[in-house]
């Protein structure tokens, strides 16, 4: 058995599994299972547990530990906000890491900090950054900002969030040429009632999620830039669940903030595997 844990922040969900003696490689290597595979049969929410992705805690010499983050999808991300406070909480209540910790990421080193049920951790410093980037979409012109949080992410404000189709919409921006051939997760937002309200399509998940930790982090920086707005912003995601991001005017330290729950601890039996 694959002893787990899941756990949510504001509505991104993850299966946190502690691979520091490196069993699940081993289970992996004597079941001749793709990672791909394992990770696509834990995720799935019908014939699995169910989750946005995974995330395998391992040995770091560098940091307190390191994580491998798997999409839904089996793919590989460099970052991930919300996967990233969750991992924290996680790693603080197992005894794994201290309050205030630093982990690696495929994105580099991150801090991180928790207190209860609320984790702030610092992002990577965005880059590639893009403030009037425009694409063309059935013919017509999408103007709107790029910018790489540790994963890329292009931002469109719009008149009502309520009636964007963000999986049909969301897709061709995710697959447009302009951004092969990693693709790109794509952010509508609105400003409303003095409120910053963010929808997510996400690359590898490949659908929209309750919430996206970098994709908050894009929508804030880009909204503060844009319309000049001081930090700290607050993101209302798809859950109703608000998010933080704190950042300095030239975004060289950058943290998001909000509440996880732990929503249960398992053992995932083998024969699910077949």
């Amino acid at each position: 058995m694959i002893e787990f844990s899941k756990l949510e922040g504001t509505g991104n969900d993850f299966i946190i599994i502690d691979d520091r003696n490196g069993s699940i490689k081993t289970f992996l290597k004597k079941k001749e299972i793709e990672v791909e595979t394992f990770v696509q049969t834990i995720c799935n929410r019908k014939r699995g547990i169910g989750a946005d992705g995974l995330i395998l805690i391992e040995n770091s010499f560098r940091a307190n530990f390191k994580w491998d983050f798997f999409n839904a999808d089996g793919s590989r991300a460099s970052m991930c906000g919300n996967g990233a406070r969750c991992t924290a909480r996680f790693a603080f209540e197992k005894g794994i890491a201290p309050q205030k910790m630093s982990f690696e990421t495929g994105a580099g080193i991150i801090k991180a900090e928790v207190t209860g049920k609320t984790v702030k951790v610092q992002m990577t410093r965005p880059h590639s950054i893009n403030f009037t980037r425009e694409i063309e979409i059935d013919g017509g012109k999408v103007k709107g900002a790029f910018l790489n949080t540790g994963v890329p992410h292009f931002v469109v404000f719009v008149e009502n969030i309520e009636n964007v189709n963000v999986e049909s919409f969301g897709r061709k921006i995710r697959f447009h040429k302009t951004f092969e051939p990693e693709g790109t997760n794509a952010n509508f937002v609105q400003f409303k009632d003095g409120k910053l309200f963010v929808r997510t399509y996400e690359r590898g998940v490949e659908g929209e999620t309750l919430a996206c930790g970098t994709g908050s982090v894009a929508a804030a920086i880009t909204f503060s830039k844009l319309f000049s707005r001081k930090p700290p912003i607050t993101v209302i995601t798809r859950s109703g669940k608000p998010l933080t991001i704190y950042f300095d005017e030239e975004l060289k330290e950058v943290f998001l903030e909000g509440g996880t729950t732990w929503i249960c601890d398992g053992k995932l039996r083998e024969e699910v595997f077949g």
